[in-house]
């Protein structure tokens, strides 16, 4: 694991916090300026032509890596405890970079039901065409996903909680599975962030995370990471350099700028999210919320055990009403924006419909259902938002 630069003379390791702030940063070697510099371009020179025979320098190309990127990589590897980062220029370019680094034509992967419905896409379009054959296992299987294995199979891939139905995975279970079949485990760490689940101790092989959420954290740059234990690192290399995947230097900047203030950031994002969801739990139009930080949520156990924390995001269903009744609830609110992305400051409400992207489960919730993004708002101003949003989803009912 890399070192962060103010770790140097410590004896003793740092918390995630504090390597949140400290990571990936050299101050004395940008002129004492706390933050890295933008390293913009494409062209790095050479001072000689052996050096340039031999790419004997740190820096060669701009796609490459820059000292901008390396910051940002080296910062999240330490906070996530992973061995090294490659950056993309999304969650999804994440995604997919991670499951082409292992697969081939002939070979099956097994994939999380509730997985973020563009991997879903990717797997039944791209991986498809290229002769990979993929598999969908219930969210909950546990060990039991031992019996999905095939010959071909290359990878499991894992998110957790789930996108917009919440369920928790057993990763730690599935993980003894992966490493007694000797198969590569990925896992969407987004929901956690960094901070929150710590997928290498639980033995995940690689980390992704759609860095564009929590870690740029205000909603104005898009941006993926990959965090990969040593026996996978040279894997995820080497597709990110066939793949030409490369981010943006703004982009970068920005998420080595967000990731300063993420454990502030998600420490209230945890506390508004939970409040506002036990609040949602005694109302009258709520049939059940879908938090795993609540007591009543199914895995709650299973996230209590193996998580540090929760982020804002849940989902909430609603008792049976009509699709006009929930269109005037939600036209009509002030402090939550419609939109689909999350992790920002701001908090955010959209509807979804999850049963027609389940094949290996059957979702079937009581009425229509919400996932909600809690952002950094005064909480008693977004739950006043959401009961004036109430009053008209019943107005609109009657």
């Amino acid at each position: 694991m890399r070192q962060m630069s103010s770790d140097k003379n410590s004896s003793r390791p740092h918390a995630p916090a504090t390597r949140a702030v400290h990571s990936g940063r050299a101050p004395h070697d940008n002129f004492g300026f706390v933050n890295p510099p933008v390293y913009r371009g494409s062209t790095v020179l050479f001072p000689t032509v052996e050096k340039l025979w031999n790419r004997d320098q740190a820096y060669t190309y701009g796609r490459t890596c820059t000292p901008t990127v390396k910051s940002l990589q080296d910062a999240i590897a330490d906070i996530e405890g992973g061995a090294t980062t490659e950056l993309t220029a999304s969650g999804y370019q994440a995604v997919s970079t991670a499951i082409l680094a292992f697969v081939k034509a002939g070979d099956h992967i097994l994939m999380v039901d509730n997985v973020y419905q563009p991997t879903r896409k990717f797997c039944d379009y791209l991986l498809a065409r290229l002769g990979v054959e993929t598999t969908y296992y219930d969210p909950l299987i546990g060990a039991g996903i031992a019996d999905l294995i095939r010959p071909n199979t290359r990878l499991i891939f894992t998110e957790s909680p789930g996108s917009q139905t919440f369920e928790v995975q057993d990763i730690p279970a599935i993980a003894r599975v992966a490493r007694e079949r000797d198969l590569w485990l990925l896992m969407d760490n987004t929901w956690a962030s960094p901070l929150y689940f710590r997928p290498f101790e639980h033995g995940v092989d690689v980390s992704i995370q759609a860095a564009t959420k929590y870690i740029v954290g205000h909603a104005d740059a898009m941006l993926g990471a990959i965090t990969c234990n040593e026996r996978a690192a040279k894997y995820i290399a080497m597709a990110k350099d066939q793949l030409g995947v490369c981010p943006g230097s703004e982009e970068t900047f920005l998420g080595m700028r967000g990731l300063r203030t993420l454990p502030t950031r998600l420490a209230q994002h945890h506390r508004a999210g939970l409040e506002i969801a036990r609040w949602l739990e005694g109302r009258p139009e709520v049939a059940r919320v879908l938090h795993p930080a609540l007591e009543s949520h199914p895995q709650h156990e299973l996230w209590k055990r193996d998580f540090l924390g929760a982020s804002g995001l849940f989902g909430v269903v609603l008792k049976p009403v009509s699709d006009k009744a929930v269109a005037a609830m939600l036209d009509g609110l002030e402090l939550f924006g419609m939109g689909f992305s999350w992790g920002g400051y701001e908090s955010l409400v959209i509807p979804f419909d999850a049963r027609s992207y389940r094949t290996a489960t059957d979702w079937q919730p009581e009425g229509p259902t919400l996932r909600l993004h809690i952002g950094l708002e005064d909480v008693n101003d977004l739950r006043a938002d959401l009961e004036a949003g109430f009053e008209r989803l019943n107005a609109a009912a009657d």
